[in-house]
């Protein structure tokens, strides 16, 4: 019974693993049957015999793509010396979304959130908690920096975490809707200035 276990969740994981690309490129309502068929090699019924139904799918591929994108930011945070580093990392890592480092398709919680914000409530919370959890974390670091005597006193954690994310968010946006990545890289710059500010 273990074994069954265990293979059952190697074809969950197999399913998720490669339809991960295919989801974050064309997104739900654009992802058919026949895509992630194609992209398996399984039958309907395979697919259908592991999940209940095309939205599982979908919403265990954003916990998988944003968690690759998640571990990427905490190997670096972890390694960076200060908290005005470990505060770039996210403007580092992001920078990599045009230049093919990143996972395919680009940031999964840009393309989730537009994909799903009035069509699929599930998706839409997955989106929306990610964000909260990315604002968390970078709140947790400004108030570490600032109880280590790094960064200013009186920095405003909510503002600058939400301004972080909406500048990195929207120069991404801005980047692939236009094919620049030059675009992308003059809104990373404000990031950049923006995490300056904060020093002491």
């Amino acid at each position: 019974m273990e074994n069954e276990l265990s293979k059952a969740e190697r074809t969950r994981q197999f399913i998720i693993e490669r339809t991960s690309p295919v989801f974050n490129k064309k997104g739900y309502a654009g992802t058919s049957l026949s895509d992630l068929t194609e992209a398996t090699g399984l039958t309907k019924g395979s697919i259908y015999g592991n999940f209940k139904n095309k939205e599982e799918v979908a919403a265990e591929v954003f916990e998988y793509n944003s968690g690759k994108v998640r571990k990427q930011i905490q190997e670096r945070i972890q390694r960076a010396t200060s908290y005005h580093d470990k505060l770039l990392v996210y403007a580092q890592v992001y920078h990599s979304f045009t230049r093919g480092d990143f996972i395919p398709g680009g940031c999964p919680i840009l393309n989730t959130a537009v994909d799903a914000d009035d069509t699929n409530p599930l998706l839409k919370d997955k989106a929306a908690r990610a964000v909260i959890r990315w604002k968390n974390g970078i709140e947790n670091l400004i108030k570490a920096g600032i109880e280590a005597g790094e960064l200013k006193p009186d920095i405003n954690t909510t503002e600058t975490a939400l301004s972080m994310i909406a500048l990195i968010e929207g120069g991404i946006m801005i980047s692939k809707v236009t094919d620049s990545p030059a675009n992308l890289d003059i809104v990373l710059a404000s990031v950049h200035n923006l995490v300056d500010s904060l020093k002491l």
